[in-house]
């Protein structure tokens, strides 16, 4: 199976704006994302996609691939969209979050090998919450699984609700797991749901996985156990900064 690792990054941002360009000991953001998905066996290529001339010559001058898309995108999905129409010949695309600079290979090769299954058209990461500052945190989505490693559904409350036990002993009585923001589509199904409208629980709960369940897709989980470190707004700057020190 040939695998396209697709990195969308836009400049425009509410929170952090030029966030992929911010130097972090030494590197700019997006190479870091870029250097790390390229030790990703599984993939046969990696590329990012912005709609930014700034992130395309910051690109360039490292030496990535980088291809140009249309600043009207509303998600990473969408854009992913875009570029696998001009970059044909791959059975599957990851999207990989352009603000993580520590991603780890292991964890896109994960994704990467739900493929394998054929019948797999979607599919995604998940970790086990073990702390209840991250179950009760709103801007950490939980997910649902049945017994066939599927996503059910993905909220922002806490999910499944345990009737007549304390928020306390939640974490005690049941196995939560959180998602992992990185997606990955068989390269037929992304042209489908791109082409989906906006729905009732992604318009809800501000989840674009949504739309897909909403719709009937099917989204394929892998369960990691390595902790994402993201970047969402300038105070996150000296966690990675940080990490990377450590990591020497």
């Amino acid at each position: 199976m040939k695998i396209l690792g697709i990195i969308p990054a836009r400049f425009a941002s509410t929170r952090f704006p030029g966030k992929p360009l911010i130097d972090l000991a030494g590197k700019s953001m997006i190479q870091r994302v870029y250097e790390q998905a390229k030790k990703a066996s599984a993939l046969a290529d990696v590329v990012v996609a912005t709609d930014s001339a700034e992130i395309f010559n910051a690109v360039n001058a490292f030496k990535g691939n980088v291809i140009m898309t249309s600043d009207q995108h509303q998600s990473g999905t969408d854009r992913c969209a875009e570029v696998s129409k001009k970059m044909i010949g791959y059975d599957a695309i990851i999207n990989i979050q352009g603000d993580e600079p520590l991603i780890d290979p292991q964890q896109i090769n994960l994704l990467a090998s739900c493929f394998n299954d054929i019948t797999t058209d979607l599919a995604t990461l998940i970790k086990r919450i073990h702390s209840e500052d991250e179950l009760f945190n709103y801007n950490t989505p939980k997910v649902i699984i049945n017994s066939r490693s599927e996503a059910i559904y993905f909220s922002r409350q806490v999910i499944p609700y345990l009737k007549e036990v304390s928020p306390d002993d939640y974490l005690k009585k049941h196995i939560f797991y959180k998602h992992i923001g990185i997606y990955g589509y068989r390269t037929t199904t992304l042209g489908i749901i791109a082409s989906m409208n906006l729905g009732k629980l992604e318009n809800a709960e501000k989840l674009e996985q949504l739309r897909w369940i909403e719709n009937g897709s099917t989204i394929k989980v892998a369960i990691t156990d390595k902790e994402s470190l993201a970047i969402d707004s300038p105070e996150d700057v000296a966690k990675v900064l940080e990490a990377l020190k450590k990591a020497g």
